[in-house]
């Protein structure tokens, strides 16, 4: 599903028992210096990471000062990010002109301790090559070092590398826990482009062999996914960027399972197999 960008008012874009994404939640947060926004999602792990600007954030009586030091947009520098423990009140107070603040989570049923993420222990992984058109950059938030302090929640940042490019390929999907061959994880994306007049595309095949959908995306767009083979790509001359939420039915790592029409390219793509190992 997409959701066009819109004036969300500070209100949640996918809010609790989402019909497409259940185990997900997002908001977007939009807040001039001074101005402070507190919420609390019970049922929920969160993790709050600002988009531009810099903000304090307090979750009952842990603090994160100073999170966040983008200021142009995405691409101006390092992710920040702090773990809100399920059902805890955050309130979060706008240091810098202004702030645009990403909200994400993942439903869970245990309480566990909050954390900050800092830009200098992010987990990073790029892959790919301009030739085959898959060159990334992922920036893990909450990643793979984190999975004895988090529950279902996995978020990261994606970029593409040069314009033109796809990302999400060779084609996979999450959507039915049948371990060892997959998991089930709701998946949200947020999507940016530079400059912010860019756009791109998000393919949906629900089943392998099948016409699917696609969705044109657009600086803002959000799009859910529940089920299906999704891939999507950048018009060229454009960067593209998405922050991504994944919420897992039953456990954290995710195992993604690879479209059997398109699997073979996974021994084309240099990197790939790393990038893989790194979502879990």
């Amino acid at each position: 599903m997409h959701i066009a960008p819109f004036d969300n008012q500070n209100k949640p874009i996918v809010d609790v028992d989402d019909p497409t994404v259940p185990l997900n939640y997002f908001n977007i947060v939009k807040l001039k210096k001074g101005e402070a926004f507190a919420y609390e999602v019970p049922g929920y792990e969160t993790c709050i990471v600002p988009a531009t600007g810099t903000i304090d954030v307090d979750i009952e009586g842990f603090k994160a000062t100073s999170l966040g030091h983008r200021v142009e947009d995405v691409w101006d520098g390092e992710p920040e990010g702090v773990y809100v423990p399920v059902a805890a009140k955050a309130e979060m107070v706008c240091m810098s002109d202004e702030a645009e603040v990403f909200i994400c989570g993942a439903r869970y049923d245990k309480v566990l301790d909050a954390f900050d993420v800092r830009a200098d222990v992010l987990d990073k992984v790029q892959y790919g090559s301009d030739e085959t058109k898959t060159h990334r950059k992922i920036k893990h938030i909450l990643g793979t070092k984190y999975h004895d302090k988090v529950g279902r929640l996995l978020v990261s940042e994606l970029f593409t590398v040069g314009e033109g490019g796809w990302s999400g390929f060779p084609s996979h999907k999450h959507d039915t826990d049948r371990l060892p061959l997959e998991t089930r994880h709701d998946e949200t994306y947020n999507f940016r482009f530079k400059p912010n007049y860019g756009s791109g595309v998000q393919i949906l095949q629900r089943e392998d062999g099948k016409v699917g959908d696609a969705y044109h995306l657009v600086d803002g767009s959000t799009i859910c996914l529940d089920s299906g083979y999704h891939p999507c790509a950048v018009l060229p001359g454009y960067q593209m960027y998405y922050f991504t939420i994944l919420g897992g039915l039953s456990q954290r790592s995710l195992v993604q399972y690879f479209q059997p029409s398109h699997a073979a390219q996974l021994e084309t793509i240099p990197g790939i197999k790393d990038m893989i190992a790194k979502f879990k």
